[in-house]
């Protein structure tokens, strides 16, 4: 009876097996990990596979985008950059997620927050590189996207020095135009842009009501003075060189040197007092500042230097917080680095160095900005927005595309667009906060930089 049955199912089960087997099987391999990058690869090997290697146009844009890396390095990585990594380093150890939420996270008061982070650049004198580190901190420390992004608009676009020179180099109307378009584009964009990611904002502002109360280490005072000194230190190290040989900008550039000596005199102090430095730390690290100050006299990078290495010797080799405040500062030195080198580079190579040549030509740009058609402002906002302008560098060279046929309202949507975006800046702003929300913020300066100068062009022709 058993072996009856069993052959009676033994068909049915045989047919079952050759349809199995007969079916496709999945295949075992991801296709997608694998023609990811072969096609990088492959893309890489058409670039290198048709390089105009031997081309004048290519070899001087080769050496312009090296020049330009170079100008960089040395102008702007010593003085601008590490200073806001110390800087953001120390906002990221000493100020809690908590405070930071109280007054600019997406719960606080909407006038304290866009307020302050709407004018903040006209105390900082930085150029669209250097506030990177900065906003990725308070951004990372749980501020609200709408401050967030106030903060990064308007720290290089509103500096002081900036409109002061664009409004005698350029005329007093597109230096007003500027400061008002300026202060006016941080706070829309910025609640523009908490309007089209509300649900993450009020997720964010709901997560600040369970925050639990700060530990404070010591009093808000001394937070703010130990801040203030920093900035200081900052602002006085990169002040630019007046147009004028005269007054008062000139003045204080006279004695930059002098003052960022005795702001960081200030912060040897309070590195002794509030964070248990040695003081014979700071001694010899001063005395090695002065040394070197006194015998390069003219070449003030060097003082500059041995300062930075003496600064990260003393709070590396001082237990607690201070090592802390260090790891802080590494980290947004090795997110950032790379990704603003890479991005001067390409910049360099397509459209070189201020006055001179990349593969884009600049007879190109300045034929295609004249008059105050919308192609003319859109062109001059991309392309404002694509390139590097180091802080007060556009003035000039807005002076000589004027000079050579640039509409007044193109000149305003580059100059709207331009200081407070970059290649190199539109990279690590999407590494900080991701592709959607960098395309949104891009896309908001170019139009608004676009709006505004057809409407200042429209009255002043």
């Amino acid at each position: 009876m058993g072996n009856a049955t069993l052959a009676q199912k033994t068909p049915a089960a045989v047919k079952k097996s050759e349809s199995i087997e007969n079916e496709v099987e999945p295949s075992l391999i991801d296709w997608k990990a694998i023609w990811k990058p072969l096609s990088v690869i492959v893309g890489v090997f058409i670039i290198f596979f048709w390089l105009p290697v031997g081309s004048s146009r290519f070899n001087g844009a080769v050496i312009e985008s090296l020049a330009l890396a170079k100008w960089y390095a040395q102008e702007h990585v010593i003085l601008c950059l590490v200073p806001a990594f110390f800087i953001a380093g120390a906002i990221a150890c000493f100020v809690s997620q908590a405070a930071v939420m109280k007054y600019l996270g997406a719960g606080a008061k909407k006038v304290l927050a866009y307020g302050v982070a709407s004018v903040s650049g006209s105390i900082l004198a930085v150029c669209s590189c250097t506030i990177l580190p900065l906003f990725a901190s308070i951004w990372k420390r749980g501020a609200g996207l709408g401050p967030a992004i106030a903060f990064l608009y308007s720290g290089p676009a509103i500096n002081i020095l900036a409109i002061v020179l664009t409004a005698r180099v350029l005329g007093l109307p597109i230096g007003i135009a500027r400061a008002v378009g300026a202060i006016s584009f941080s706070i829309i964009i910025g609640l523009i842009m908490h309007f089209l990611f509300r649900k993450e904002e009020a997720a964010k502002a709901q997560a600040a009501l369970h925050m639990p109360a700060p530990e404070v280490q010591r009093p808000l005072w001394q937070n703010v003075i130990y801040f203030a000194v920093m900035v200081f230190i900052l602002i006085s190290a990169t002040w630019g060189k007046s147009a004028e040989p005269t007054g008062l900008w000139h003045a204080i550039y006279g004695m930059k040197w002098v003052m960022t000596g005795f702001f960081a005199l200030i912060l040897g102090a309070l590195l002794v007092i509030w964070f248990k430095v040695k003081a014979y730390k700071v001694a010899l690290a001063g005395v090695s500042v002065l040394v070197l100050a006194l015998l390069f006299p003219n070449e003030p990078l060097i003082a500059f230097s041995t300062g930075i290495i003496g600064l990260v010797w003393m709070i590396t080799t001082t237990r607690g917080e201070t090592e802390n405040w260090f790891l802080s500062t590494w980290d947004f030195t090795k997110q950032i680095m790379p990704l603003l080198f890479a991005g001067v580079l390409v910049a360099g190579l397509l459209l070189g160095r201020p006055g001179s040549e990349g593969l884009i030509s600049s007879k190109w740009v300045s034929s295609l900005v004249g008059g105050n058609s919308i192609w003319a402002n859109l062109f001059a906002s991309v392309s404002g927005a694509f390139m590097y302008f180091a802080t007060l560098t556009e003035v000039p060279i807005l002076q000589g595309l004027l000079g050579s046929g640039m509409g007044q309202g193109p000149a305003l949507a580059l100059l709207l667009a331009g200081p407070a975006l970059s290649l190199p800046n539109m990279l690590v702003i999407r590494s900080v906060m991701g592709t959607k929300k960098t395309v949104a913020f891009v896309s908001l300066v170019i139009i608004m930089a676009t709006i505004s100068g057809m409407i200042f062009g429209h009255f002043y022709a």
